[in-house]
């Protein structure tokens, strides 16, 4: 794969989404349809339909930023003030969320990857496998019974007491 996907490319959803489609072999929407009806049966397609449609949700959050920037910047002066520089990171902080999204999406489709042959591979894969259903830490109080009486405190021999 070439590492220009995200060298600035307007298109970048749709990149990836062409790629999906080869790789599955059906068009998103039939993608989606078929991981709805079975997500056990193929995790990869489980995974990138989760992180494509992430990647749609980003897109859009990246859309609107750089629409209420453009809006701002048609109305400043000469100088920019601090809401829409605000306004500035945040389309900054979104392209990072879209950019970050589209990586993951792209190392998904990417049986080559780095961490999806050999010896991380195989320790993700029994890491996966669900030998634990809870958590590894127990994450509520232990339970007390109530009738264990409350300590109280007995004055000692040779102490005054106030």
């Amino acid at each position: 794969m070439s590492d220009d996907i995200l060298g600035g490319s307007d298109d970048v959803v749709g990149v990836l989404t062409d790629r999906i489609e080869a790789r599955f072999g059906m068009g998103v929407d039939q993608l989606k349809a078929a991981v709805a009806a079975a997500p056990a049966a193929n995790p990869d397609a489980t995974a990138v339909v989760k992180y494509h449609g992430l990647l749609l949700d980003s897109q859009a959050v990246l859309d609107r930023a750089e629409d209420a920037l453009l809006a701002a910047l048609e109305t400043q002066p000469s100088e920019v003030d601090d809401p829409t520089m605000h306004l500035a990171q945040r389309v900054n902080a979104a392209v990072t969320t879209r950019d970050g999204r589209a990586l993951v999406v792209r190392w998904l489709l990417d049986p080559d990857a780095p961490g999806k042959k050999g010896l991380a591979a195989e320790r993700l894969a029994r890491l996966n496998r669900g030998t634990r259903k809870g958590p590894a830490v127990q994450t509520s109080a232990p339970h007390r019974p109530a009738a264990v009486p409350a300590p109280t405190s007995v004055p000692r021999a040779g102490r005054a007491t106030l």
